[in-house]
């Protein structure tokens, strides 16, 4: 099973991948775990990655859909993937087909996990964290016993404007994604604002009907 997971920054991404790994077996394969690896593998392209990954620069398009190439690849992949973070444009999409003709692969769905601004608003910019445990917290949801003891601070891209401007650039990138896999019948949007019990469940009523 070959999934795309798509959703805002604080949709819940990262929470529903991890139960769906734990649920069908396949690995969960994020931008930064296939930097990670290539790099770690002393890869070609991992080499090249790392180059524009040290001076902070983004890293090409070319050397990121090669190295999905390398993943994808991999003996993990055999009974399936779940794609978190990529692809972020129209044409990493288009790229991404091709490298799955040639493994005779196919995107089986792409899970959109739909929350509205507020809602990630209120997420983001609530969430602090531990500088001493390196815990993470919410002023609402989940707050700490004890604020001084914890030592709690709020990451500096979880304030309001930097949100917002990580949701503009998400949804400029996305929306043509969007269509591009509506028009190939590939896409259910899940509601990300529901109990993450019921968002799995929802998630694993789709997958399991494949």
């Amino acid at each position: 099973m070959n999934i795309i997971l798509f959703g805002a920054p604080g949709a819940g991404k990262g929470t529903q991948a991890k139960l769906l790994v734990e649920k069908y077996g396949i690995p969960q394969i994020s931008t930064g775990d296939m930097f990670r690896a290539a790099i770690a593998n002393g890869t070609e392209l991992g080499k090249k990655a790392k180059t524009y990954m040290d001076d902070g620069q983004l890293v090409p398009d070319d050397v990121t859909i090669g190295i999905v190439e390398e993943r994808l690849a991999k003996e993990d992949c055999g009974k399936g993937f779940i794609l978190d973070g990529f692809p972020r444009t129209l044409h990493q999409a288009e790229e991404l087909q091709k490298i799955l003709d040639k493994l005779g692969k196919t995107i089986d769905k792409v899970v959109v996990l739909d929350v509205d601004d507020n809602e990630i608003l209120e997420r983001i910019t609530g969430r602090r964290m531990s500088r001493k445990t390196g815990k993470i917290y919410h002023v609402k949801y989940n707050p700490p016993v004890d604020e001084n003891e914890e030592d709690i601070y709020q990451r500096e891209d979880d304030n309001e404007t930097a949100v917002k401007t990580r949701l503009k650039a998400y949804k400029e990138q996305t929306s043509p994604l969007f269509d591009y896999y509506k028009n190939l019948g590939k896409t259910v949007i899940i509601n990300g604002k529901q109990e993450v019990a019921k968002i799995t469940e929802d998630i694993l009523r789709v997958l399991d009907s494949l």
